[in-house]
């Protein structure tokens, strides 16, 4: 068994991650660190584990015992945590904060759909961030084919949970049912990873990348509208996006329009493309806590230890 620690155990992301490391069949959990919850058991914070475990929040992380390690931590604390404590030779890492998505002291940028054989011999993986996922997953076929060189303009819609579990005035109930808002245009974190990753792929720096995040009314999810000039027909669009994605454990092109319900509470992307005129639509959709966060993290855990991609994220939609 794999056994795996947490610290920052009190997230959603973290949640999440208990949610599926519980029932995954290869790990045990070792301990699950939050000190301003220590002593308490996990379902008093993350209330849909009650019944699946009695284990409590830990003050303490004992680092020699176990063999992988997921910083949920606040942006900028994965950083401080590593200099301060030094890392047992074989303990593997997923960390889940942007600290180290530039590749920085030797961590792989965690896209399986990116680079999976550079992650299944990693040690120290950056998990993505949920808009860049989602975003990057619309258009790596295109990168591949050295056909980003024009501008690409992205809206990419986001619930609640992608603000993390602390209140703010934009996450509040009141504020944000039955409402709408833009943040961040043209300046999202999130375009410095997409940015790498493409130029990377593609070998020369792609078209300017224009983001405008949108905060939804809803829970959680990501829905990415995306459109550039492209001289490929449909029917050559498809074939890119189908070949591309075919050996991917996770990511679906379809035919048809995708709905944002076809992947919540999944590890799953789903992809689509359109032409019109000279523009190429892509839609992409992803479980922001999920495929954009802990699930992604599990699924390259399971590419780091050798075990199936898709072992333990076997999860259904919730399609109603």
């Amino acid at each position: 068994m794999i056994k795996a620690g947490i610290i920052g155990g009190a997230g959603y992301t973290a949640g999440e991650l208990l949610r599926i490391l519980i029932n995954h069949p290869e790990v045990e959990i070792s301990f699950v660190n939050s000190k301003s919850n220590a002593g308490a058991k996990l379902y008093s914070v993350h209330e849909g584990l009650i019944g699946e475990t009695e284990m409590e929040f830990a003050d303490y992380m004992d680092l020699e015992s176990i063999d992988v390690l997921f910083i949920c931590s606040a942006h900028g604390d994965s950083k401080v945590f590593l200099e301060a404590n030094p890392l047992p030779g074989k303990l593997k890492v997923v960390d889940l904060a942007q600290d180290f998505r530039d590749e920085s002291c030797g961590f792989v940028y965690g896209l399986p759909e990116y680079q999976r054989d550079r992650i299944r011999n990693a040690r120290l993986v950056a998990n993505p961030g949920c808009f860049a996922t989602c975003i990057q997953l619309g258009l790596l076929p295109l990168a591949s084919a050295g056909l980003l060189k024009n501008e690409v303009a992205v809206t990419g819609i986001t619930g609640s949970t992608g603000a993390g579990v602390k209140p703010s005035q934009t996450s509040h109930f009141s504020w944000r049912n039955n409402n709408i808002s833009v943040y961040k245009a043209f300046t999202h974190q999130h375009l410095l990873e997409i940015n790498r990753t493409l130029s990377a792929l593609q070998g020369s720096v792609p078209g300017t990348i224009n983001f405008v995040p949108v905060r939804g009314d809803f829970a959680r999810g990501i829905f990415a509208v995306m459109f550039t000039d492209c001289a490929l027909s449909e029917e050559e669009a498809r074939r890119l996006y189908d070949d591309y994605y075919a050996s991917a454990a996770f990511t679906f092109t379809m035919a048809g329009n995708p709905d944002m319900k076809q992947v919540v509470n999944t590890n799953k992307a789903v992809v689509h493309v359109e032409k019109h005129g000279d523009k190429l639509l892509i839609l992409s959709c992803i479980d922001n806590l999920l495929k954009g966060a802990s699930g992604q993290a599990v699924q390259n855990m399971n590419l780091m230890f050798g075990l199936d991609e898709k072992c333990g994220l076997n999860l259904k939609s919730s399609a109603f």
